[in-house]
Parts: structure tokens; C-alpha cells; sequence
């Protein structure tokens, strides 16, 4: 279920908040300037669905994104606890870092943790089915899909072949808690 835990960033013992209400997810990140929302498929999709159907599905939605933040490209991202890259690919954004665009994620199916380093604040967002977040460029943050991950998302991209993790050098994303002890 979607949830958004908000850390202190001096202490990751113990979340100041937790909640599940999706309006108070949407209102206290909307506070940030980050973007929280649920969408709804045109038409039904299943575990079978290609991406051109997963894109098809929600294509209302895609098109009025790309309309209002001037996203060029979409495509579908599926990862599976068989992926062989697994490892890699969850390692490889463990870190703090920052995208000079937008990192803009719709969970089609499964789910994955955000960790949003904001102020003196770490905001934890586990996206689930049908939510969509909006990552402001340059926000500091971290990504964590577990070390079984089994999600399918939809990414919208200004330029895919701009989008880099600018690492902050920083260790906080080490001190905070992983998927595994978040995620439920």
C-alpha cells in the first residue's frame, strides 16, 4: 500500500510520520514541490499486456503529462525478481543523487521506494499500483526497488538520453532504512 514516511535527516530511528492516506501523501509532498497522484487505465491491462498496451492504457494520461511538463518520451520499464541485473540495477541508485530532468515514474504494477532529501527532511515514498510521482530535476534522492524487485513502471523522459544520476558524494542514504525493513 502507498505510504510516505518523513525522517528527520539527522535521525532515521524512527519515522516523525507515517501515513497511508493518499490525499495527505499527495498534500505534504505537494508542499515540496513533488508531485503525487493515482491514474486510472483507459482499459484494462494484464500481467501479458506489452508496453505499447501499457502505454495505450494510460495514454490520456501520458499525453496531458507530457503536455504540462514538456516530456518528449515514454516508455515501460519492467523489472522481475529473475531479472538477471537485478543486483546491479538496484545498486546503482542506492546512492544520493540528482537528474538534471525531471524523474517522472507511474507504477503500472509491483512498487518501489523513494527516498526524497528535501530541507532537513528525508521523505520515503513507496509507490505502488497506479501512483505516479513527479521528481523535480535536481532534488537530491535515492531509489530503492528491494532485492526481489517485481515492478512495472512507465517513465517519461525530456531528454532519455540526458538522464544521469549526478552523484552527491553524501552517505545518508546508507543511514536511512532499506525496502526491505520499509516496505510491507
Amino acid at each position: 500500500m502507498s505510504t510516505l514516511y518523513v525522517f528527520n535527516d539527522k535521525s532515521a530511528a524512527q519515522a516523525d510520520v507515517v501515513t497511508q492516506d493518499l490525499a495527505e501523501i499527495a498534500r505534504v509532498l505537494a508542499t515540496k514541490g513533488i508531485r503525487f497522484e493515482q491514474w486510472e487505465a483507459n482499459f484494462p491491462i494484464t500481467a501479458e499486456s506489452t508496453s505499447e498496451e501499457i502505454l495505450a492504457a494510460y495514454g490520456d494520461s501520458i499525453a496531458q503529462l507530457k503536455e504540462e511538463g514538456g516530456y518528449q518520451t515514454a516508455d515501460v520499464i519492467n523489472m522481475t525478481p529473475d531479472h538477471p541485473d537485478k543486483i546491479a540495477l538496484r545498486n546503482k541508485f542506492l546512492s544520493e543523487h540528482t537528474h538534471s530532468e525531471d524523474e517522472v515514474r507511474f507504477f503500472v504494477k509491483g512498487d518501489g521506494l523513494f527516498y526524497l532529501h528535501l530541507d532537513d527532511g528525508v521523505y520515503a515514498v513507496q509507490c505502488c499500483k497506479n501512483d505516479l510521482i513527479s521528481v523535480p530535476a535536481n532534488t537530491q534522492h535515492w531509489f530503492d526497488m528491494g532485492d526481489s524487485p517485481n515492478f512495472t513502471a512507465v517513465r517519461l523522459f525530456t531528454n532519455p538520453d540526458g538522464w544521469v544520476a549526478n552523484f552527491t558524494g553524501e552517505k545518508i542514504a546508507d543511514e536511512f532504512p532499506r525496502y526491505e525493513a520499509l516496505a510491507k
